[in-house]
């Protein structure tokens, strides 16, 4: 994850290929139920102003975050899923009848394939990528740039050229879990 960015532009090609690696995502029952809301120039402003205010932007850690010249909010519309299975190839699922009958909710899966599609490809292009949350913000974003209630916003992915602060966060101090204890073959 980068956290600091530089304010040179992302070409238009190459975040068109980032864009289009998320839709190709995939998506239980090839729902689609995945959008994406692509910030650019003074609506990245905007969203630092619902999220963060004036006098916290001037102590963040990560000043450089702040100038990202992409921000990817990645929404998700459950009711797409609950239409998806009341149709007759899914009907026999049980989900169509509302978004509780969902065990699993599936939608949030899929945005997560979405913003990691966004993720890698931002590093196989050379490009720098930091996903976080919306947390306590998520209304108040999602009615600042007009999306239909019925959405959720999942996460925001900043996107960019990495800038010269190469400061890692404090999480990566945690010692990732070894392949042997997170893979189990065959049984626990």
């Amino acid at each position: 994850m980068v956290r600091d960015f530089s304010a040179e532009m992302v070409d238009e090609a190459s975040l068109t290929m980032l864009l289009d690696a998320a839709r190709r995502a995939p998506s239980a029952g090839n729902t689609q139920g995945t959008d994406l809301l692509v910030l650019e120039g003074r609506e990245c402003e905007a969203y630092w102003e619902v999220t963060l205010g004036a006098e916290r932007r001037t102590t963040f850690r990560w000043p450089g975050l702040l100038v990202a010249p992409v921000l990817c909010v990645v929404l998700v519309d459950p009711t797409a899923y609950v239409q998806r299975y009341s149709e007759p190839d899914k009907r026999h699922s049980g989900l169509g009848v509302d978004e509780a009958a969902w065990p699993v909710p599936y939608w949030f899966v899929d945005a997560g394939a979405a913003a990691e599609a966004i993720l890698l490809g931002a590093t196989a292009s050379g490009l720098g990528a930091c996903l976080f949350g919306l947390f306590d913000h998520e209304r108040a974003v999602l009615e600042r740039f007009d999306v239909p209630a019925h959405y959720r916003g999942v996460c925001t992915i900043a996107i960019g050229h990495p800038g010269d602060d190469a400061r890692a966060s404090r999480s990566t101090l945690r010692t990732k879990r070894s392949l042997e204890s997170v893979v189990h073959r065959g049984r626990w």
